[in-house]
């Protein structure tokens, strides 16, 4: 058991500590773990006053030269003394009021376990009129009790708590009681060995000092420890290691974001209901929230202020329904959630795509196309979730992408373009929380997308973004009229958020390119760049019409077709490749850049015929099976295209693998469903 608190009351005459502490001593009365100091005084028991044990001057030194005091003092003519059987009561964990002098705190900081100053204090007309009132001291002796001062510091580490008596008894028995017991209800840290991955989670013995089972029924709580603060779920553990009664654990995460050393004192409550409750069951009746509510409830679900549960029946909500305003405001709303990036720059391009055709590396060829020509392309990417490479991972292969602000200033400052990845720059604090509910619930909206990829366009400090919308029967968008409709909300959106957009649909029925996984996809990119013949046609147009249209929003160029005309005269003469490798110097080129892996496991077709559609999402498993993207030298090399007519036996794709080990795993898969059709 750990040891009590000696709670030591201070303050200047008149300030009413006995009368506090009489008050306190009746309040709890029937608890247990407290106990009430009688002090030994030089003054006769009918003197008046607090009750005391009353001591001739020889008895008191005759007591305190046997050791019989904790700590003893003189003041106003008096010796005082507080017993030392007190310390055998703190030992056994009972926590000890009493009422004592402030020149005496330091000395007694080295001779107790823990200590807490209790300092109370009142108006000075009422410590005059309490003086007054008990009629110990008249004329000088009361001037000079008001006027006395004590000068002596509060040692470092001895925790004072202030208790204002201004007021009547009840009120400031009320105070002095609450403080007491809020002291004591205070728990101190302990890094529990718990890895809850993304979520904050406290851990409380069954015996607890706050009462374990009242705060198991509080769906979330908060932590306090001076500014630091935490929200996280409760658990009681009864398993090893075993935490004391005033003890908390914090799981990982939580300790992590505490921020606070091991042994830090902290405070515990139940969190109270969010200000923005009202908002989250409105929208979850369908209502339609504006720019201020929404700002208020996503800033209640970053600050952790709602359980999992309700954030994913919010989600739900928001899916199924969110006007282009909603989308609007949830925009700014997230755009507020990250540092803007600025730019002394008249446009300021970006490009995206929503993903998950598998090879279509286009962003690395567009990017120093754009940046050859001259306009500011500074593009942040994301790395793969569900697909064999993303762009921050293909870039990866060849230079660093973990840039910070500064370092993308500085490289788009020198190469007037970059490919950094975005989890450093532009990322949000709501999409971790949105993420952990959304990915396992499945959990999907275009509309929420919009709000999401404008938001960070926005902090971005993008003025011209044109957005890629694959569409085909496996890809996120089935077919074009879902993609042009899906299109022009963007464009809705971003008008209203200031920012030129322009969507495209493209036919995402197959892969784009050869390569499916980073350094087979870099290979495709290089090929195109340096204009080779064996370059993929298809990832090359693609790349080329992307960049034209970027191209047309620079006034000397104007239209489409003479910003396609500039890209080609670009890759052509090799400007374009010289820009990507200015980029990749400026990013920080690896000096070993990553080559496809050179265990290899051919896939062939079994009898001859035409491929008449590639499955995406099994080369995708595929190659992820191989180890893509985390192994960036693994994935496919497709050997047949939609349309081509292959023979018996013909290999339809290589897989590309580090460890016999993942190349096998991926060979199985494609055993069972090769994905070529």
């Amino acid at each position: 058991m750990r040891p009590g608190i000696f709670f030591f009351v201070v303050g200047p005459s008149g300030a009413g500590k006995d009368t506090l502490i009489d008050g306190a001593r009746g309040v709890l009365a029937s608890n247990p773990r407290y106990s009430f100091a009688t002090r030994a005084i030089t003054r006769p028991a009918d003197a008046g006053g607090e009750p005391h044990e009353a001591h001739t001057v020889a008895s008191f030194d005759e007591l305190e030269r046997g050791g019989g005091f904790l700590i003893s003092w003189a003041a106003h003519g008096l010796r005082y003394g507080l017993p030392a059987a007190l310390l055998d009561e703190i030992r056994a964990g009972r926590h000890v009021v009493a009422n004592g002098s402030r020149a005496s705190i330091a000395e007694l900081s080295t001779r107790v376990p823990r200590l807490i100053v209790v300092m109370v204090s009142a108006r000075p007309e009422a410590l005059a009129q309490r003086i007054a009132v008990r009629g110990r001291e008249q004329g000088a002796g009361a001037s000079a009790r008001l006027q006395r001062r004590v000068t002596e510091q509060v040692p470092r580490g001895v925790q004072v708590i202030q208790v204002a008596n201004d007021g009547s008894i009840e009120e400031g028995v009320g105070r002095f009681v609450a403080a007491l017991d809020g002291a004591a209800r205070e728990l101190h840290v302990v890094r529990y060995p718990v890895d809850t991955w993304r979520d904050s989670v406290a851990y409380l013995p069954p015996d607890s000092v706050v009462g374990a089972q009242d705060f198991l029924r509080a769906e979330r709580v908060e932590i306090t420890a001076g500014t630091h603060s935490l929200r996280s779920s409760v658990h009681v553990t009864r398993t090893e290691p075993l935490l004391a009664e005033d003890e908390i654990g914090l799981s990982r995460r939580a300790f992590e974001d505490l921020g606070v050393p091991e042994g830090a004192r902290v405070a515990i409550r139940r969190m109270s209901a969010p200000s923005s409750r009202d908002a989250l069951r409105a929208k979850l009746r369908g209502a339609v929230l504006d720019q201020a509510q929404y700002a208020a409830l996503l800033g209640d679900i970053v600050e952790g202020r709602y359980p999992d549960s309700e954030v994913g029946a919010f989600l739900v909500a928001a899916t199924r329904g969110l006007t282009d305003d909603e989308v609007v405001s949830l925009a700014r709303v997230r755009a507020s959630f990250m540092t803007k990036m600025r730019w002394d720059e008249p446009i300021v391009v970006d490009k995206h795509s929503i993903g998950g055709i598998p090879g279509s590396r286009v962003t690395l060829i567009v990017i120093p196309l754009v940046a050859a020509h001259g306009l500011a392309i500074p593009k942040t990417s994301s790395r793969a979730i569900t697909s064999a490479a993303g762009t921050a991972d293909a870039m990866e292969v060849l230079a660093r992408v973990d840039l910070s602000a500064d370092e993308v200033r500085e490289t788009v400052r020198r190469a007037r373009g970059c490919i950094a990845w975005n989890g450093r720059l532009n990322h949000s604090a709501l999409d971790d929380v949105m993420n952990t509910i959304t990915r396992p619930l499945g959990i999907d909206s275009n509309r929420w997308s919009v709000a999401s990829i404008l938001s960070k366009k926005l902090t971005a400090g993008s003025t011209h973004v044109i957005i890629d919308l694959p569409y085909g029967p496996q890809a996120k968008l089935a077919t074009r009229a879902e993609a042009l409709d899906f299109g022009q909300l963007f464009e809705r959106v971003g008008r209203s958020l200031g920012l030129v957009v322009e969507a495209h649909a493209t036919d995402g029925s197959a892969p784009i390119g050869r390569g499916i996984g980073p350094a087979l996809e870099v290979r495709d990119v290089l090929q195109v760049l340096g204009n080779d013949a064996g370059a993929p046609h298809d990832l090359r147009e693609k790349a080329l019409d992307f960049a034209g249209r970027i191209l047309s929003w620079d006034p000397a160029v104007a239209t489409a077709a003479a910003g396609r005309a500039r890209a080609e005269t670009l890759l052509r003469s090799g400007a374009a490749l010289a820009k990507f490798d200015e980029i990749v110097e400026a990013q920080g080129r690896h000096d070993s850049p990553v080559r496809p892996a050179s265990i290899t496991h051919a896939v062939r077709a079994k009898g001859a015929r035409r491929v008449a559609r590639i499955d995406i999402a099994q080369i995708s498993e595929i190659a992820r099976r191989a180890g893509a993207p985390l192994d960036k030298a693994a994935g496919i090399d497709l050997r047949a295209r939609v349309g081509d007519t292959v023979a018996d036996g013909e290999a339809m794709y290589l897989i590309h693998a580090s460890a016999a080990a993942e190349l096998a795993q991926a060979a199985a898969v494609a055993a069972l469903n090769c994905g070529v059709h």
